[in-house]
């Protein structure tokens, strides 16, 4: 990737949400060592409300649709790849950023202990769980202070 394809100037606060697309939707944005993804909202099939510092998943787990790659919910009966952080609550239709990397996460997580990968299945909305031994599933990251609820976020992007 060249210098001149990274957008460098951003119209948006990592709080901020709208209506409109106002950065272009999966545009991504580096702060330092923290990645930030410019994704839309939707409360999905249970009507989830967003809550900031949450995991998201992609809805429908349609990832490889190029605007599926940022249409995520906290509904994990909806998708179960996650997707990243809310930086924000978002309202549903509406627009905002999520984190991977080192993120601190709001619910704490279901169980497990530091260096645990976590996942999102078997988790409660929003929360990620340890990672079955042996189960094919997408890992969300590894918790590096369970007590803390700072994971070490590894989602696809």
């Amino acid at each position: 990737m060249t210098n001149e394809s990274m957008k460098k100037i951003f119209q948006t606060k990592l709080t901020d949400t709208s209506t409109t697309d106002l950065e272009g939707i999966g545009t991504l944005r580096f702060e330092g060592v923290k990645v930030f993804k410019w994704v839309s909202y939707n409360s999905g099939t249970g009507t989830v409300a967003a809550v900031a510092g949450s995991a998201v998943v992609y809805h429908g787990d349609n990832a490889v649709v190029a605007d599926s790659a940022a249409d995520v919910t906290m509904d994990y009966t909806d998708g179960l790849i996650c997707a990243g952080v809310l930086q924000a609550v978002i309202a549903n239709g509406s627009f905002g950023w999520i984190q991977k990397g080192v993120a601190i996460m709001v619910p704490a997580f279901t169980a497990g202990i530091d260096g645990d990968r976590m996942v999102t299945i078997g988790a409660a909305d929003g929360a990620l769980d340890v990672i079955v031994t042996g189960a094919l599933t997408n890992p969300a990251g590894v918790a590096l202070d369970i007590s803390a609820k700072i994971i070490l976020l590894d989602c696809p992007w």
